[in-house]
């Protein structure tokens, strides 16, 4: 197994490394240690690993340059310095974090978990979170949305949400009343703006809420259904997309 550490910190950077050499959770081959922006890109813009260990600011700017400018593929864990909302976030998104200052179990505990849930990786989640933490303003939740109902508009709470239906080229708000209303966005654009713990995009036509969910059928490994407490917005059966049903799993066990 490969390792790549991007930190500018030469302290943190051999903490990290000494540990990992002296582990017994995984069998490391190499470690790699990149000290900015400009070596982290060209190091992985020419070499693969297994597993990143990351700092969010480097001495040259930021992580999420790495990601806009190479390509990276692995997991990564962060090790951070960031607060309670960042936090948050990587808890979504990532396979896991380490707040400095860290402790060598903390460390081992985040090599178990990428163990465990390294084959249902998805590496848009880590570029999401990034996203997310370089623009909080533009990433904060969105727990209320505005429709139009004949002359009235109304404001649908977060709670009253069974699901994101996309028609077409139309976008529709299911609630729990059995009451539909367009809204006017897209799945891709919504998304990021709800709670990542209660909204999951399953595929390319339904996001939906987890509390409305009423069974998850098993046919196979590659096809799992979905039945809701409230009425589909199409009649045909609701299959996760492929690429998603193990990060749906995933999701389902938080």
């Amino acid at each position: 197994m490969k390792i790549a550490i991007v930190e500018d910190e030469h302290l943190a950077s051999s903490y990290l490394k000494s540990i990992l050499e002296q582990q017994d959770v995984l069998s490391i081959d190499a470690i790699s240690v990149l000290k900015s922006v400009k070596e982290a890109v060209t190091f992985f813009s020419e070499n693969k690993v297994d597993l990143a260990f990351m700092d969010i600011h480097l001495g040259d700017g930021k992580s999420l340059e790495i990601f806009e400018k190479a390509d990276i593929s692995c997991p990564v864990i962060f090790v951070t310095a960031y607060d309670s909302y960042a936090i948050s976030v990587f808890k979504h998104f990532t396979i896991d974090y380490l707040l400095k200052p860290f402790e060598e179990e903390e460390l081992l505990e985040a090599l178990q978990k990428f163990k465990k849930i390294k084959d249902s990786f998805n590496s848009n989640s880590t570029l999401q979170s990034l996203v997310a933490i370089e623009n909080p303003e533009s990433n904060k939740i969105q727990r209320h949305f505005l429709v139009n109902h004949g002359y009235k508009m109304i404001s649908i709470n977060e709670n009253e949400i069974t699901y994101f239906a996309a028609t077409g080229k139309h976008l529709f708000i299911h609630i729990k009343s059995g009451n539909s209303y367009l809204y006017n966005s897209t799945l891709t654009e919504i998304i990021n703006s709800l709670d990542p713990f209660h909204f999951f995009k399953i595929n390319r036509k339904y996001i939906v809420n987890r509390e409305s969910i009423k069974e998850v059928i098993k046919h196979s490994n590659q096809k799992v259904e979905l039945i809701l407490t409230v009425p589909a917005a199409e009649s045909d059966a609701i299959f996760i997309s492929k690429k998603e049903i193990n990060n749906f799993k995933n999701w389902l066990d938080q």
